[in-house]
């Protein structure tokens, strides 16, 4: 009897082996770990009319993930530590909430190709965690519970995220290894990913596998991400506290996530966590993070001087600085605005500053406007056009706007905006768009002929400025304007967050910033 139970464990021993061989028959050392890659990046603003559909994500499968990550280029020393299976990887500009069609879409997607190379030692998932589905308030935990029940419990998880997203317990307890970026704005992007893949990496060369602790303190702080940039204090120095105690002997990592301000869902606040194998040490990591965080709420302020609309016009247009830039940050789309908010322009337009062409140039960055657009490219450049732009999506606070110029460019085949006109009305020059866009770099603006350094002039519908606009910025304010990411926390009037919450409550008391251990993913 025993050498026939023997047998049997034998012949399912050979079979696994085979089935194990055959799965990894096109990898060049099947001795590597086996490391699948996944994720999906949205910031998604449920006080913005817009919604996110499944063609705003780019969503890269495959081989042509790894041009993403230049850490894992063919020639990378990381390529070469594991034998890598890219599945697919979804990230969308900063938009509404997505819908339940899109989610369930992509993350099938995701699933079916998890399937094909199953099983797997460890999973690079990388997530945003601002992420809003209909019908859902913890989309990045939902799906990572479905990563699970397809690749099973013992497979590591090692999760990046951008610090603007939400930690729930059950992401936290799905995932083994946790980490995310410690600059604002995110020049550390890449660095934090490659933290990510390192750790993970190391824990399967080593044997270690899963860290056996993970502290979780969820910091009751909702503020926006122009009031918590590490370029000033008190961000800077309260994330440079975030490297020191990742090396204690017994922390492997740690991270501070500020949250998502403009999703009014239960999750959304600020979190700390830190992982590593000695408990006391990681859970006093956390600790002196969460108690860092919570010390200095009161000093988080603007990164820029703001002041109403009027008053930034006022200012720009006195400034002997060129070129001022004006934030135009209520309807800001890389924070999740609709991005085809008009109020600012109208009033813009409206301004007698710039109706002769020789008045202060400014640039407009940008509205979308299909139809626009259209009638633009049909008129060709140099001759004039009229229709209306804008409101299509987010018409709350003003209507279409009526853009009536000569049209100075054309430009086609941007990946985000597809076609880009500029119109030149009075001494103004806007950008209309076929499908919006955000304007980060110089060369958004000089391919469609324009000289942002020489303009008086520049806004652009964005919060704090990315680093190619700092760095061109001579002034800089941030206009108070409506729209889906308003600054003003309290007029969008949120329902569902927990509470009390600082700073909407203001004078509520210390909360309880005790580490709390989260199981493992497999118990």
């Amino acid at each position: 009897m025993k050498r026939f139970t023997l047998a049997i464990a034998l012949n399912i021993l050979f079979i696994s082996g085979c089935s194990r061989q055959n799965a990894v028959e096109d990898n060049s050392d099947n001795t590597l770990p086996r490391i699948a890659i996944a994720g999906l990046a949205i910031e998604s603003s449920t006080f913005s009319p817009a919604q996110s559909t499944e063609e705003a994500f780019l969503a890269r499968t495959g081989e042509e993930i790894f041009d993403m990550y230049p850490f894992l280029s063919p020639d990378s020393a990381n390529r070469n530590r594991a034998n890598w299976f890219p599945t697919l990887r979804g990230h969308a500009i900063p938009g509404g909430i997505v819908t339940r069609e899109a989610y369930e879409s992509l993350v099938t997607k995701t699933l079916d190709l998890l399937k094909e190379n199953l099983p797997y030692d460890g999973l690079f998932f990388d997530i945003h965690g601002a992420m809003s589905v209909v019908g859902m308030d913890d989309p990045e935990g939902d799906f990572i519970i479905r990563v699970r029940e397809v690749i099973g419990d013992q497979t590591v998880i090692s999760t990046s995220m951008d610090l603007h997203g939400s930690v729930s317990w059950r992401l936290a307890e799905n995932t083994d290894l946790i980490t995310c970026y410690r600059l604002a704005p995110h020049e550390d992007a890449m660095e934090s990913k490659k933290r990510t893949v390192d750790n993970l990496l190391e824990r399967l060369e080593s044997g270690k596998g899963k860290p056996a602790y993970k502290a979780w303190i969820p910091v009751p702080i909702l503020l926006p991400g122009e009031k918590t940039s590490t370029r000033v204090e008190p961000g800077k120095s309260l994330y440079a506290k975030v490297d020191p105690v990742t090396k204690e002997d017994g922390v492997l990592d740690a991270g501070i996530w500020i949250g998502y301000a403009w999703a009014d869902e239960p999750r959304n606040q600020a979190y700390v966590m830190a992982t590593g194998d000695d408990k006391e040490k990681v859970g006093k990591a956390a600790e002196y993070l969460a108690r860092s965080f919570w010390d200095v709420r009161h000093q988080f302020d603007f990164i820029a001087p703001v002041a109403s609309l009027e008053e930034s016009l006022d200012m720009a247009i006195a400034s002997d600085k060129k070129p001022f830039m004006i934030s135009d940050m209520g309807d800001n789309p890389t924070a999740g605005g609709a991005g085809d908010v008009t109020w600012t322009l109208h009033e813009v337009l409206a301004r007698p500053e710039f109706k002769q062409e020789n008045g202060p140039s400014l640039i407009y960055a940008s509205i979308p406007g299909p139809e626009f657009v259209e009638k633009a490219v049909a008129a060709g450049v140099g001759n004039p056009v009229e229709g209306l732009a804008g409101a299509a999506v987010d018409d709350r606070f003003a209507p279409p706007v009526l853009l009536s110029g000569i049209v100075t460019a054309i430009e086609q085949g941007d990946r985000n905006a597809e076609t880009e006109v500029v119109v030149k009305i009075g001494s103004i020059s806007v950008i209309v768009t076929k499908k919006r866009k955000p304007y980060h770099r110089e060369a958004d603006f000089t391919r469609l002929g324009l000289a942002p350094r020489k303009a008086d002039i520049v806004m652009v519908k964005i919060g704090y400025l990315v680093p190619e606009l700092y760095d061109m910025r001579a002034d800089w304010v941030m206009a108070l304007t409506p729209g889906g990411v308003d600054q003003d926390l309290e007029r969008l009037g949120h329902a569902r967050i927990n509470r009390p919450m600082f700073p909407l409550d203001r004078d509520m008391a210390d909360p309880d910033l005790s580490a709390r251990f989260v199981p493992l993913s497999h118990e």
